[in-house]
């Protein structure tokens, strides 16, 4: 979320404000801190989901945005909320989807014995961790790894992708449609990968 507001200031997005399912969650006060307005939508304890997202929708519905990009959000958004968002909702996950969905990525990576892991940007379906990808930076996975290692390697790696996917997103660049990622007019076979070396 720092990285997208950050990298905001030189792009062609404006990010309008921070939703949290979390009110205690420390990314309201750093978004408020950089001048973003941020509110917890955490819904009552104990209430359906439905509530929730009708509360979640009816918050980000005020905003009119053009994209929503999900950054640590842990919670499953229902069809009906995707629905409304149709090819305008971006997610990353620590993992080169479709390897690995779901949760404890670094230490699945580890645990399988992999040389490579990396970070992946897709479009949000109703399917967890399934929609189209975009964009993915890969790193070496070391003898000397451990979760916390590999995980910060990742996350140096989502810092570069993340705003670029959503800087081709505002700029008209990328598009969700038939279930496919188009990039600059042309379906994506595969996602993009990022090298060090990649000049987008």
């Amino acid at each position: 979320m720092r990285a997208l507001i950050e990298q905001s200031r030189a792009a062609p997005y404006r990010v309008v404000k921070v939703f949290s399912d979390k009110a205690a969650a420390a990314g309201l006060e750093t978004a408020r801190n950089l001048g973003i307005p941020a509110q917890a939508v955490a819904g009552i304890p104990g209430s359906a989901r439905a509530a929730f997202e009708h509360e979640l929708a009816a918050a980000v519905r005020g905003c009119s945005p053009r994209l929503i990009v999900l950054a640590g959000f842990m919670r499953i958004l229902s069809a009906q909320f995707i629905a409304e968002y149709p090819g305008s909702i971006l997610n990353i996950h620590p993992s080169l989807l479709p390897k690995y969905p779901g949760l404890h990525t670094h230490r699945r990576v580890l645990e399988a014995r992999e040389t490579e892991h990396g970070a992946t940007v897709h479009f949000v379906t109703e399917e967890l961790d399934a929609g189209p990808a975009v964009i993915q930076a890969r790193v070496a996975v070391t003898p000397h790894d451990d979760e916390a290692s590999l995980a910060a390697r990742v996350q140096v790696q989502e810092h570069r992708i993340y705003p670029l996917a959503v800087r081709w997103f505002c700029e008209g660049r990328l598009r969700c449609e038939a279930g496919q990622a188009w990039l600059d007019g042309k379906a994506l076979s595969a996602p993009v990968q990022l090298e060090d070396n990649h000049d987008c």
